[in-house]
């Protein structure tokens, strides 16, 4: 229970006893004393004014006196208007210490049998291209919200689904086959996601010609867009596909598994997973035959044309396309069939699609037409709707070969973390280079990681590499250098053994704030479970770690001539490493414990 649920009841104990009148936690208001003030926690007094039939002052004392008398934790109290500021007894603080250094998952609750399941998708990508700085923080998004519901008990499914078929991969599919000239990831050096998008970017580029001209020979733009050779192949390449052609699925088939390869490095170096893998080659089928059964009973209807529609105009919405003219499916059909795929396969309890808020309509309509179809998930899903990410010069265009290469951001961030390092004189020389390496990974990728995920996903956010590698400052490295400082202390100090010895009493007000910061580590991760938010564990974290360098830097510990202080302060610091490496494990970020 955390000092403020504890006070909490004290609170309601002291209005019953006082006042005669029982009150509900909301009515209790405790804040951090602001820092003017002496104390550490604040209770707001004004809620109880007119029950009480007092003045604030006098309710303020009353209240103050009953719970210094009744409550243990509270050594004393003063009152400033409306608001009383409670000092918690060093005693309290260092109990929880002693708490937080016995608990080696502290802050964590482990799901136990009964737990319900969360399935989370993230990625989705396209097999037309390489993951790009978009797929970045999705997926880092994704995998971090994953580990912080761990994190809250709930039983966690991280699973992907990959677009893995649709014009674009015919696009990328007819580039190669006309003018490939037989090129492979082994005759080229090539990753092979990056070999496929160069012929996404080639596809493009030969279309665009041909759009000139016939332009330029007097067809309207959008009549061109639509007879471009290029076009009309590709849209009949599709077809082919979907009537299970030989040729075309032969090819299809061998492309993508060169994409799979390089998607599955790519994860791996960026320190993802997934627990089950869907593809819409597969689920687009299971979606065709739910939209179909739609179809005859009258929850849909065809057009003229051939092509089936959902009207959504009751639910203020529009009419939305499910199967084109021709019968191929579009992304719609295809999330169908996969949410009625992943609830047969699992016992979901709720389901979390981390996608972009560009695509907020469109989970808007797939709910809508799941809860339609019968199936009663369709009203509980959950679009996490995060915020697109720009570099300084702007939007990335994957058909132009425009975008920022995951793989390439990842090299150039451990390159930078490097020569950053060196250049802050943070090299050490009693390593070997694959040790510094392996330091530079981390540092690199954490600088990464940790410079996306500190922002509220559901807002837009300008990714700057220079300032996320900064050794100062809410970054990364900043975060990982206190962490590695911490354990080059424990290191230092040898034979001496942190501990908690009561002679160590009373403890300073540094102290006692760091503390007082560490017990909140617990309700930090159920907000951001709560909010889905992994920026509320990373600026907790920086908050953590700047209090922990003034304290580090105004408090010696090795220095320290009084063994029961020194193992305290050791004790501490110890304690304040578990967090912090708690934290950013949460974050997917790894923790070098030398920089």
């Amino acid at each position: 229970m955390s000092i403020e649920q504890t006070l909490t009841q004290h609170v309601k104990e002291a209005v019953r006893n006082l006042y005669g009148t029982e009150v509900n936690d909301n009515l209790i208001q405790i804040q951090k004393t602001k820092k003017e003030f002496e104390g550490n926690l604040t209770l707001v007094v004004f809620p109880f004014v007119k029950l009480a039939r007092k003045v604030p002052e006098q309710v303020g004392t009353e209240i103050g006196d009953y719970l210094q008398a009744h409550a243990p934790e509270i050594e004393k109290y003063n009152v400033v208007k409306g608001f009383l500021n409670l000092s918690i007894s060093s005693a309290y603080w260092v109990e929880q210490l002693r708490e937080i250094l016995a608990n080696d998952n502290y802050g964590i609750r482990q799901a136990d049998a009964n737990a319900p399941l969360m399935m989370v998708e993230y990625s989705s990508p396209n097999t037309n291209k390489p993951l790009h700085l978009g797929h970045v923080r999705n997926n880092l998004l994704g995998y971090s919200i994953a580990r912080i519901q761990e994190a809250n008990g709930w039983k966690v499914v991280k699973t992907n689904i990959v677009n893995d078929r649709g014009i674009h991969i015919c696009k990328s599919m007819l580039a190669w086959k006309l003018f490939g000239n037989g090129e492979t990831p082994a005759s080229s050096g090539k990753k092979g996601d990056h070999l496929v998008g160069d012929y996404y970017v080639r596809f493009d580029k030969e279309y665009r010609a041909q759009v000139a001209e016939l332009t330029e020979k007097g067809m309207d733009e959008e009549t061109a867009k639509k007879e471009a050779p290029l076009m009309q192949e590709a849209q009949a390449m599709l077809l082919k596909w979907e009537q299970g052609d030989p040729e075309v699925r032969a090819l299809w088939a061998e492309m993508n598994q060169w994409v799979y390869a390089g998607f599955d490095e790519t994860y791996r170096r960026m320190g993802v997973s997934f627990d089950k893998i869907y593809y819409e080659s597969n689920t687009y089928l299971e979606g065709k035959k739910e939209v179909e059964r739609g179809l005859q009973e009258g929850i849909f209807f065809r057009k003229e044309n051939g092509s089936v529609w959902a009207d959504l105009t009751n639910d203020g919405l529009d009419e939305k396309l499910l199967l084109r003219a021709d019968g191929t499916s579009v992304y719609m059909t295809q999330d169908i069939g996969t949410a009625k795929l992943r609830y047969t396969d699992y016992p979901i309890d709720k389901m979390v699609y981390v996608v972009g808020n560009e695509q907020e309509y469109h989970f808007k309509v797939l709910s809508i037409l799941l809860d339609r179809l019968g199936f009663k998930f369709g009203k509980d899903l959950v679009h996490f709707s995060y915020g697109m990410v720009e570099l300084p010069n702007g939007k990335m265009k994957s058909r132009e070969g425009t975008v920022v290469d995951a793989d390439d951001l990842m090299d150039q961030m451990i390159i930078d973390a490097k020569a950053v390092s060196e250049d802050k004189v943070l090299k050490l020389t009693d390593i070997t280079a694959e040790e510094q390496h392996e330091i530079a990974r981390k540092v690199g990728l954490g600088a990464l990681k940790y410079f996306i995920l500190k922002v509220d996903p559901r807002k837009n956010m300008l990714f700057n590499p220079e300032e996320s590698i900064d050794f100062n400052g809410n970054t990364g490295p900043f975060i990982q250098y206190t962490y590695a400082r911490i354990q080059s202390l424990l290191r230092k100090a040898g034979t001496i053994e942190a501990g908690i010895d009561s002679t160590a009493l009373p403890i300073n007000q540094k102290e006692t704030e760091l503390i007082q910061h560490l017990t909140e580590f617990p309700a930090i991760v159920k907000q951001a479970g709560d909010e889905f938010s992994p920026a509320v564990i990373a600026n907790y974290i920086y908050d953590i770690v700047k209090e922990y360098n003034q304290f580090y830097h105004d408090c010696s510990i090795l220095s320290e001539k009084e063994p029961a202080v020194c193992n305290f302060r050791l004790a501490l610091s110890v304690c304040v490493g578990k967090v912090i490496n708690t934290g950013m494990s949460l974050l997917g970020i790894e923790m070098p414990d030398r920089m």
